[in-house]
């Protein structure tokens, strides 16, 4: 059981004043490289009240854009979309600055990859109200030398709302909700759709944020979403038109290399995104730790080298993709937990032979019903139990190699094709 007087706190113990002291200067600069403005800005907003001026309004969505829009009335472009009847498409993706290790970003630069290779023409804009100006130069290093991400063809430029995408654009990509407002206004009569990987809503409290990304999903775009938990809940919900791609894994960076038993568990720990529930998966591992005190607990997503954590683990902070497989074949078990639509790690520790431990709820069932993630309640002691488990069974090593199997047709090839067959549907009209 949880200790009494269990507590869950950062360490400001003298010892850290100064790494602590550095973290703070330097957090800024590494959230933006790893993640993009996006993510810094938004963690900016929630401590706005302390450090912008009075009355001023600051948002990841321009506040002329948000003014300008009236999704209660017909926009132009709904009147008479394009439709292209056979041949490549041009498309453009409104989105915010990539980040080295910002996952949307990934799977998104990978669906433009597979709509190129398909013969489709992609064009990149950049949105952002951060004032910092974006280094192209950087952008392009980043997405030349980063693993996770793919080579594109697609031309990259900053977003201008006077000037609204190049003539001859025939479909307009949003990719995040603050996206979704210079989509819809953008003067072009081209087809729009919405590339939606999360319910992003949820991301904040309620409020304007959450009401302004909740609006988002009755622009009348075309959705196109990661998974079906979000296409029947965006379709039931605010009656959007959906389609959607299943969830895969790249074998080319996750199998199994360890046919051993294997004594270590995997937790994708981000304290900076609270919907991955960091503070609930700590509650989760102390008890694990205390039920299995031999087996080593490794964290990996970011570093929690300034958190107090009250068990022994291993912090790896953020790996690149070409380090994640050895670490997941030392694994007996990994513990993902997801409060809105599903990471895509389960995936990817089946692959390498862990069994993902997740939190059950539809917004991951209906993402994956694959019979060896197991689905807990969640309830911390049952999810540690079920964790321990996974380390009893005799059979482990001949299951690491069935759960592997099990995904091996799971690509995203095949995730391409079902994306470009519901996104060249709508585009025949």
């Amino acid at each position: 059981m949880l200790g009494r007087g269990f507590r869950i706190i950062r360490d400001h113990g003298p010892k850290v004043f100064m790494q602590r002291a550095a973290h703070v200067v330097l957090r800024p600069i590494r959230i933006a490289r790893a993640e993009g403005t996006r993510s810094l800005i938004a963690r900016g907003f929630a401590k706005a009240g302390a450090i912008i001026t009075p009355h001023t309004v600051t948002m990841l969505v321009a506040t002329e854009d948000a003014e300008r829009l009236d999704w209660t009335e017909p926009a132009p472009w709904q009147a008479d979309p394009i439709t292209v009847d056979q041949g490549p498409v041009d498309i453009a993706w409104i989105m915010s600055p990539p980040g080295l290790e910002s996952g949307g970003h990934q799977n998104l630069f990978r669906f433009i990859d597979l709509a190129e290779k398909a013969g489709h023409r992609c064009s990149i804009y950049l949105y952002t109200t951060n004032t910092t100006p974006v280094s192209f130069t950087d952008i392009r290093s980043m997405l030349h030398t980063a693993a996770a991400y793919p080579e594109v063809s697609a031309s990259i430029e900053m977003y201008d709302r006077d000037q609204g995408v190049r003539a001859g654009t025939q479909a307009i990509f949003a990719t995040g909700w603050e996206t979704a407002y210079p989509a819809y206004l953008d003067k072009s009569n081209a087809r729009r759709f919405y590339f939606v990987q999360d319910y992003e809503a949820s991301f904040y409290p309620l409020g304007t944020e959450s009401l302004l990304a909740e609006n988002t999903y009755r622009f009348g775009f075309h959705g196109i979403t990661a998974g079906g938990w979000l296409a029947n809940k965006l379709s039931t919900e605010f009656g959007m038109n959906t389609d959607h791609f299943d969830f895969a894994a790249d074998k080319t960076h996750y199998s199994v290399t360890n046919l051993e038993r294997r004594n270590e568990v995997f937790f994708y720990a981000r304290p900076v995104t609270a919907r991955r529930a960091f503070e609930f998966g700590l509650l989760v591992l102390a008890e694990f730790a205390r039920i299995k005190p031999d087996v080593r607990i490794n964290f990996a997503g970011w570093d929690v080298s300034n958190w107090a954590i009250p068990f022994e683990h291993t912090n790896l902070a953020s790996l690149d993709i070409s380090e994640l497989n050895a670490v997941y074949n030392r694994c007996a078990a990994g513990l993902v937990l997801s409060l809105s639509n599903m990471s895509l790690l389960p995936l990817e520790l089946l692959s390498s032979g862990v069994t993902p431990v997740v939190n059950d709820g539809p917004n991951n069932r209906l993402v994956s019903d694959n019979a060896y993630i197991e689905y807990v309640q969640a309830s911390p002691l049952a999810i540690a139990r079920k964790m321990a488990e996974v380390f009893d069974r005799p059979d482990a090593v001949e299951r690491s190699v069935a759960m592997s199997k099990s995904v091996a047709t799971s690509t995203w090839s095949d995730s391409g094709d079902q994306f470009l067959a519901a996104f060249e549907r709508a585009m025949r009209g």
